[in-house]
């Protein structure tokens, strides 16, 4: 599959981050003497970052929106128009062609009476080819000719080459469909992961600010243990160092949900630098069969859709191609008016005006054959289509091949972190279990702060874990949804 243009990479690296922050083991602190000016800076004053309100969007309407405005949908719609623009091209070649043309020439007339271009809009025939002077009486002298006249051609019948192009523009316009739709469902993936990021992330923030919150009480109770003497004071000085490392935990973690936010802004397309995401819980249906689910997927696929259109359009651009050599029937009518100063070598009269003005009228009207019997730029342009032809052919297997290994692939993630999700709420469980008896022993004198961290990083983590894997049973079951070319929610 081709990569999508906006990615949650940056979103997952910040998710980690506030784990690692929120639920890393115990910290050790460096001496005075030895902390880096970098850890010198830590005591300064910290400055909040002023970030608009986000506003709240359910995943439908999050979706409704991407579709209608996000900029990478609006150009693949955009690349559809302007591949239906061009298919009207080939068609055009039906309409009459019209012209009008005026000519003033000054040159020598030795051969004929009067001179005039030709115009690619006006077939003009040739009249009045009588010689003015032989070859030992030829003349350097100039003389006037003028020319203006008007006429059309109107294609009668073209032997199928017309709608052979045609058929070839119409191609075209069916791979920028597949292509569009490809990519409006790359943007839906985009929406739902970074949709789900977001409540990840409040997840992680509501772990970490719990953390925070129990280290706060912890270091109260300690600070009043050893101001009434019944703890030693490492006991205050190692709680203040787990409130401080929590509470650089929940910093990370609020700047994981502004990023979050901001990601599924540029998701969506949307004109705030965040958007928020509804708390709402995903209706899910049930997942197809492994078997179903490629059928599916082979049969909806945009991208093998638009690897098979790709070869229909250059199996039609070989036939257009051929076609080029076929006849070709028109009809050509021009009224003009002319005149040329060179005396006739008959002894006439010169037109009035001495060639300076159009006086002498004519018409015509002319059905034209053409007949291109052997081209053979023609002939090596369709060899190379044809070349070309394999080519798309080997594309589609190899697209095939990789839609059924995005299936399976997704299939087996959704299977994954659906079945890991129990086991991590149990670690949960367990988690907080050990915290409220590392808290109880504490409370009684009976266990130590390193005892009461190692409970709170461990209930921290799991919490942090559980929110992760709920995030990761959302996210691969979108992929399960782009795989097969159809929605999951």
């Amino acid at each position: 599959m081709p990569p999508r243009s906006v990615r949650v990479t940056a979103l997952l690296s910040a998710l980690t981050w506030c784990r690692l922050s929120a639920a890393a083991g115990p910290a050790t602190r460096a001496p005075a003497a030895e902390q880096s000016p970098a850890a010198n800076e830590a005591s300064l004053p910290a400055r909040a970052l002023a970030l608009p309100a986000a506003r709240t969007v359910t995943l439908a309407e999050a979706l409704a929106y991407a579709r209608d405005h996000q900029p990478a949908v609006l150009a693949a719609l955009a690349r559809v128009r302007s591949e239906q623009a061009n298919a009207a091209v080939p068609r055009a070649q039906y309409l009459p062609v019209l012209g009008v043309t005026g000519q003033f020439v000054e040159g020598t007339a030795n051969n004929t009476t009067a001179s005039y271009l030709s115009d690619s809009y006006v077939d003009l025939p040739r009249i009045g080819g009588t010689p003015t002077r032989n070859g030992s009486g030829a003349t350097w002298r100039p003389y006037a000719s003028t020319l203006a006249a008007a006429g059309g051609s109107q294609e009668i019948f073209d032997f199928g080459r017309i709608a052979a192009q045609t058929a070839a523009a119409d191609a075209r316009v069916t791979v920028a469909a597949h292509a569009a739709d490809a990519q409006r469902l790359d943007i839906e993936l985009n929406v739902e992961e970074a949709f789900f990021a977001v409540h990840a992330a409040k997840a992680i923030l509501q772990a970490s600010e719990g953390a925070y919150q129990r280290a706060l009480v912890h270091r109260d109770f300690a600070s009043a243990g050893v101001k009434s003497g019944l703890r030693s004071p490492i006991e205050l000085t190692r709680a203040e160092a787990d409130l401080t490392r929590f509470d650089t935990g929940r910093i990370k973690a609020r700047g994981g949900v502004s990023i979050a936010q901001a990601v599924l802004a540029t998701a969506v397309g949307a004109p705030e630098l965040t958007l928020d995401a509804a708390d709402e819980a995903p209706a899910w249906s049930d997942l197809p069969a492994l078997p179903s689910a490629i059928q599916l997927a082979s049969e909806r696929e945009p991208h093998l859709r638009e690897a098979l259109s790709r070869l229909r359009q250059q199996e039609l651009e070989t036939r257009a191609l051929g076609a080029l050599t076929r006849p070709d029937l028109q009809l050509s009518a021009t009224i003009s008016a002319r005149a040329g100063g060179a005396p006739p070598s008959n002894g006439g009269e010169r037109p009035a005006g001495d060639g300076f003005v159009p006086s002498v009228p004519n018409w015509d009207g002319v059905l034209v054959l053409s007949w291109p019997l052997y081209d053979p730029s023609v002939a090596a342009r369709q060899r190379a289509s044809r070349t070309a032809e394999e080519i798309r052919r080997s594309e589609i297997d190899l697209t095939r091949q990789q839609v059924v290994a995005a299936v399976e692939q997704a299939y087996v993630e959704v299977g994954v972190a659906r079945e890991a999700l129990p086991a991590l709420q149990r670690e949960l469980e367990a988690a907080r279990a050990n915290y409220a008896q590392a808290d109880a022993r504490f409370r009684a004198g009976l266990g130590t702060s390193v005892e009461l961290a190692d409970a709170e990083a461990l209930r921290a983590d799991a919490e942090i874990r559980v929110a992760l894997g709920i995030f990761d049973v959302a996210k691969a079951r979108a992929m399960f949804g782009r795989a097969i070319a159809a929605g999951i929610h």
